[in-house]
């Protein structure tokens, strides 16, 4: 049986995810190492679709879904499992009709977390940015991807001090790169028991694609965004490029606010600057909000003009 504290996720679609020929082929690849016997992680900066991906893939494979959020908190039990409260067992003896014995026994009760039930029942393990986690946590997962075998700590009980991974347990990891905040340097055993697949921005017509679909625009308009976002990407003046999220927040806005990606219409200029500038500068950094600001007026009027070609 299923522990109750753990949530197990049922294999299906993504909610309005966009596959095209680039992200087609990063999810036909991402299954042949899974079928080649090896997890997957994708590594990439912020917005680059990771674990949109890795939910994808895990739902391409058909079996229930383990998420886990990597925490700079977590230890080794907070993975494999612990003892939560008390199991009291009563016993009440009436072999002799005049004397009437009783029992009592209360032990602690151990609960299998999700790293434990996701290999024992086979199921899929999304472990989304698990390098926030300390690596001292992390390491129950070498003798798990390797040798398959889980090391089950002396509280659980049972003759087995380990656990035979099930055959189709697969692992899927996410991470950002090692410079951003929070990040911890994973163990060079651990990464190289998987194959790391790193992602960069999407290509500009799945961009498109996903704004699009994200936000319900008209094709035209959210090429138009898409435009003034990776202009400003690829323009170098920001301490951090605007991703796809800009472009999506970008789109759902106006569709709300009942606008247009037209250069003619301020409120259009007006949400790329609040958006684009916010995301690209961060607090305690360099003063570039000028600049960032001037570069999104210009691209808004450059690519806001007939088709935007």
């Amino acid at each position: 049986m299923i522990e109750e504290l753990t949530t197990v996720i049922k294999p299906g679609p993504v909610p309005d995810f966009v596959e095209t020929a680039f992200v087609k082929d990063l999810t036909e690849r991402a299954l042949g190492y899974i079928r080649a016997g090896f997890p997957v992680h994708f590594r990439g900066a912020s917005g680059t679709g990771k674990t949109t991906l890795a939910l994808h893939v895990a739902s391409r494979l058909g079996r229930q879904v383990i998420l886990i959020h990597g925490d700079e908190q977590y230890t080794s039990t907070d993975l494999v499992g612990g003892e939560y409260g008390y199991h009291l067992r009563k016993v009440v003896d009436r072999f002799v009709s005049r004397v009437l014995k009783v029992e009592e026994n209360m032990i602690r009760r151990w609960v299998d977390n999700r790293l434990t039930v996701a290999c024992k029942y086979g199921f899929t393990l999304v472990y989304d940015e698990f390098t926030r986690s300390r690596p001292e946590a992390n390491n129950i997962l070498l003798s798990i991807l390797q040798e398959r075998v889980l090391d089950l700590p002396v509280g659980r009980g049972g003759e087995e001090s380990y656990l035979r991974v099930h055959p189709d347990f697969t692992a899927l990891f996410t991470s950002n790169p090692e410079e951003y905040a929070g990040v911890h340097r994973t163990q060079d055993a651990l990464r190289d028991r998987m194959v790391t697949m790193d992602l960069d921005h999407f290509d500009e017509e799945t961009e498109i694609a996903i704004t699009q679909a994200k936000s319900g625009l008209a094709r035209k308009e959210a090429e138009r965004i898409v435009k003034v976002v990776r202009a400003v990407r690829a323009s170098d003046v920001c301490e951090f490029g605007p991703t796809i999220r800009g472009a999506i927040m970008i789109a759902r806005s106006l569709a709300v606010l009942n606008g247009h990606a037209k250069g003619s219409e301020d409120l259009f200029r007006q949400v790329c600057e609040d958006i684009v500038v916010s995301e690209t500068n961060r607090v305690g950094t360099r003063g570039n909000r000028a600049k960032v600001r001037e570069l999104v007026r210009t691209f808004v009027r450059q690519y806001s003009q007939g088709d935007a070609r």
